[in-house]
């Protein structure tokens, strides 16, 4: 891959915007791109990896598992999200892994570089703070649901974080999120989601359109 190629691709990511044209040019030396299938492990929970992946393109869900198999999605991870910073950081096991949901492209920064990278480039070591800091802010808003809300808030407050504006004003999710995932999002069966996603629907808080998309209504907010 070309350097100019790799510029370019930096150029889509959030994490280097703030970077200077000298220190792009540093980091581009030190990646590499690398193309995951549907369905494999960026990084695996309880292991160390020597990198940090950004995605370009795909799509890619973190998710945590305990010994009996039982899983919990905790997020998903989109163009220009990154993983594999902590476990640079404190060099410890992965807390979780990233699966990606489809074919998804990543610029790969192995620990050398990245260890090079983040005390000569303060613009990143930043953004990579500023990154942990909402990651931390949304463990604390997941703890808090699993916490204090019943199944109904926890699946109102799943469907309006994947929520979107559609440009018409209307709230919508666009990837197709199966009733066993949404389980696994809230800490609940399936069957319970499902007979809430039913009652939803029934009371109007959320219509599911004929290509699996979803409008969701603003005052779904109420039982959050």
């Amino acid at each position: 891959m070309s350097m100019l190629s790799n510029l370019e691709l930096l150029r889509r990511v959030p994490l280097f915007s703030a970077l200077t044209p000298t220190q792009s040019a540093h980091i581009a030396d030190a990646i590499v791109k690398r193309r995951f299938k549907r369905a494999e492990n960026v990084v695996e929970q309880g292991k160390k990896s020597d990198a940090l992946y950004i995605i370009l393109t795909g799509r890619a869900r973190v998710v945590s598992s305990d010994s009996r198999g039982r899983e919990v999605i905790l997020a998903t991870l989109h163009p220009g999200d990154y993983v594999g910073e902590m476990s640079l950081i404190d060099d410890e096991p992965h807390s979780a892994t990233v699966r990606t949901e489809v074919q998804t492209d990543a610029l790969v920064l192995d620990r050398d570089a990245f260890s090079r990278c983040l005390p000569e480039n303060s613009s990143m070591a930043h953004n990579i703070m500023r990154g942990l800091v909402q990651r931390l802010r949304n463990a604390d808003r997941k703890i808090e649901s699993l916490a204090l809300m019943d199944v109904y808030g926890r699946v109102a407050r799943s469907l309006i974080e994947f929520a979107v504006d559609d440009g018409t004003g209307d709230l919508k999710i666009r990837d197709r999120i199966s009733r066993q995932d949404l389980a696994k999002m809230v800490g609940a069966s399936r069957e319970m989601v499902s007979r809430v996603m039913k009652d939803l629907e029934e009371r109007g808080f959320v219509q599911t359109l004929p290509d699996g998309s979803m409008l969701v209504k603003d005052r779904l907010s109420s039982l959050t």
